[in-house]
């Protein structure tokens, strides 16, 4: 079982459409937990993703119990990206089928999920800042995850 990333509520369709070309990209699966604050068919995430989602492995979950419930039958260790964590992700020991968690772009993800999850991870910043683009940390924090448990079919 491989690293994944799950997408909770996303805003953004151009982040959406990015992640996807990414997960395609490094034989990541991607969960997107709706509902989504644009329409998941949206020409701007095509465009994004360009002709690499015909190779994506993803499922969408009609919300967070859906999502909850799948990753809890496959064993899969929730880890939550969050400015508000309390680990470092270069601090943290990854493992195959861990799910990294993006919350929604305006809002995060709502109390319950934090509890929910395994783990809660940070990126480092200057301080001064909010945050970083949720694409941005997603690709930063999955180069991380797959250095430690690289995928093994994929070409090197």
């Amino acid at each position: 079982m491989t690293i994944g990333i799950a997408l909770y509520q996303p805003d953004i369709p151009q982040n959406t459409g990015t992640l996807m070309r990414l997960c395609a990209c490094v034989g990541a699966p991607l969960d997107v937990i709706e509902p989504c604050g644009f329409v998941l068919d949206d020409r701007k995430l095509r465009r994004a993703g360009m002709d690499y989602l015909d190779q994506l492995q993803w499922q969408r979950h009609g919300g967070w119990d859906s999502f909850y419930q799948d990753a809890r039958t496959r064993s899969r260790r929730l880890v939550l990206l969050t400015r508000e964590g309390a680990v470092p992700y270069i601090d943290f020991r990854f493992a195959p089928g861990d799910v990294l968690i993006c919350g929604r772009e305006s809002a995060g993800v709502p109390d319950a999920v934090h509890a929910a999850c395994d783990a809660r991870l940070f990126v480092p910043m200057q301080s001064g800042f909010r945050s970083l683009n949720v694409a941005i940390a997603a690709a930063m924090v999955l180069g991380e995850a797959l250095r430690q448990c690289p995928i093994k079919d994929r070409n090197s």
